[in-house]
């Protein structure tokens, strides 16, 4: 069956040349996929940042009628908001313990619930539960078709693609982030440009176009890092790149209308499908707010927000997993209370109970702030907040969550970035004219009240920034657009509807992972649609022949 005279290279290539134009000449319709329903686990990793976008993506594809299993620790699940009434029979909640692990503090599932130091020993027990996904895939193999996953967990597409189950990353960051880590091969092994920390917080020799984004010093060293902890942990960029490298297909939260040119520069790096699902703009949702404790307390948030003028009062907030110094905070309330601007500021003093540093204000601060200022200690309802026509702006660390609730409702932002992807996502918003960011030392992040005071002052007030409020309302356009969302959204379930079935090889006309109908069991070769079409176009006139021809394809590849 290998004979010379079946096929040789020449044949792949004009095979393959044939079989892409006639795919663009006659692409699968949306229409054709919309009524595929499908079963998608999603399996975040354990981090309110990651588990709320994971969540809000979701509803969304529930809300088109597809079944989700949700998957998380017990205290995780209990935690995240509620669903609406209307999504809780497409969307099951699955529970797995979190294995105990030497030096993570009891019920410590969440880096929420850590400080900074102890996250990696979160990390180590969430590889801990490779055994309860196994369990999973072993009772519902044949009904799931896509498991969406997050970075850390770099093990799961080999166990999924061992029963059958298709993966894809869902990257909670945006495209020029993991565009700064270069091919997952890079990410996982590193590159010998970029040994030193100098070289790393560069512009990457692999993008090729003008780009302001970098990273600060401070950024990275801010890390902690396994060996100073005298731990055995995989490192995130190797998580990251094993990943990419292991999943079927790449989602990003982001558009082409927000950073166009690192999308491409994805797909390049890759070369496997990005898949772009829009910024994922925040929706109200009254069932979030049906509690009568966390009702109570909004309804006091919101009578002390109608007290102040439009557009008049700060809101300040740094996410779930940031926190800074004693020094950042005391430098951050001083510059507070020097700008004279009312502030509305949620305040994490301390992660968890073993978090040993408990932050505390500048002494007679809330007592010489009283009435123009909230200082927030609680969770608070930070959209509602930031809906209110009193909030005239936010300072922010630059997640993004935060940018895009505030600029899907218009609102300036002042950022304040503290970790690496916070650092890249400012630089980037400060290229694009969309944010102002208070300026920071490179090498330690010194800043000092003024620069906070001068910052928001700009933005919130002066003359000179009324460009970024110009921009904030333009930019609702870019981020609060439900159509756009939608059409976002329509594409990644048509391209799941297309792609889901058995995974095994990489066809060589189409690029993408499908099994082989000729022989399921090799790692290249052509997929099942390809062959099938190939004899619409070909000599070959019968199944048994090309059935022979495809087999000395793969002899030759």
């Amino acid at each position: 069956w290998c004979a010379p005279r079946s096929i040789n290279m020449l044949d792949v290539c004009r095979i393959r040349d044939t079989m892409m134009q006639e795919q663009k000449k006659q692409p699968i319709s949306m229409a054709e996929t919309s009524d595929v329903k499908l079963h998608i686990a999603m399996f975040p990793w354990l981090a309110f940042g990651h588990l709320i976008p994971f969540l809000e993506l979701a509803k969304l594809m529930a809300s088109k009628g597809h079944n989700i299993s949700f998957i998380s620790t017990p205290r995780n699940i209990d935690r995240i908001p509620k669903i609406p009434q209307t999504l809780s029979h497409f969307i099951s909640f699955i529970k797995i313990d979190l294995p105990k692990v030497e030096n993570l503090p009891e019920n410590a599932e969440s880096t929420r619930d850590l400080p900074a130091n102890k996250v990696p020993y979160l990390k180590i027990a969430c590889d801990g539960l490779k055994i309860p996904m196994l369990d999973f895939l072993n009772n519902n193999n044949t009904s799931l078709d896509w498991i969406i996953c997050d970075f850390a967990t770099y093990w799961l597409g080999q166990i999924a693609a061992d029963h059958g189950v298709r993966t894809a990353y869902f990257s909670v960051y945006p495209a020029l982030f993991l565009g700064f880590f270069g091919t997952p091969d890079t990410a996982m092994y590193g590159d010998a440009d970029r040994a030193s920390h100098e070289e790393f917080i560069k512009l990457p020799k692999w993008v090729p176009f003008e780009s302001q984004v970098r990273a600060c010093l401070f950024q990275l060293t801010r890390i902690p890092r396994n060996s100073t902890l005298g731990i055995k942990n995989v490192r995130d960029p190797y998580r990251l790149g094993a990943t990419i490298r292991g999943c079927d297909a790449v989602i990003v939260r982001s558009s082409l209308g927000f950073e166009p040119d690192w999308l491409n520069l994805l797909k390049e790096l890759y070369q496997k499908p990005v898949i772009p699902v829009g910024l994922l703009p925040t929706e109200a949702n009254d069932d979030d707010y049906s509690d009568d404790s966390i009702n109570a307390s909004w309804l006091e948030t919101k009578q002390w927000l109608d007290k102040h003028e439009k557009g008049s009062v700060v809101y300040i907030a740094f996410g779930t997993e940031t926190k800074p110094s004693q020094y950042e905070l005391t430098q951050l309330a001083l510059g507070l209370e020097l700008s004279g601007l009312p502030f509305y500021w949620v305040l994490i003093d301390q992660r968890g109970l073993s978090d040993d540093e408990v932050l505390e204000l500048p002494i007679g601060f809330e007592e010489r702030t009283r009435g123009r200022g909230v200082v927030c200690r609680s969770w608070a309802p930070q959209f509602k907040i930031v809906s209110h026509d009193s909030v005239g702006g936010l300072l922010i660390h630059s997640g993004m969550s935060s940018v895009v609730e505030g600029l899907q409702l218009g609102k300036p932002l002042v950022l304040l970035p503290f970790m690496i992807d916070q650092g890249l996502i400012a630089s980037y918003l400060v290229e694009k004219k969309m944010a102002c960011m208070v300026h920071r030392e490179d090498v330690d992040g010194l800043f000092t009240p003024e620069l906070v005071a001068d910052s928001l002052s700009l933005v919130m007030v002066k003359e000179d920034g009324k460009m970024y409020r110009e921009k904030a309302k333009e930019m609702m356009c870019l981020f609060g657009n439900r159509d756009v969302q939608d059409k976002y959204l329509a594409e990644l379930m048509h391209f799941l509807q297309k792609r889901k079935g058995a995974v095994g090889i990489v066809c060589l006309l189409c690029g993408l992972l499908e099994c082989c109908w000729a022989c399921s069991n090799w790692n290249k070769g052509f997929g099942i649609g390809c062959i099938e079409q190939w004899v619409l176009f070909s000599s070959v006139t019968t199944p048994d022949l090309v059935k022979e021809q495809a087999l000395v394809i793969h002899f030759f590849v």
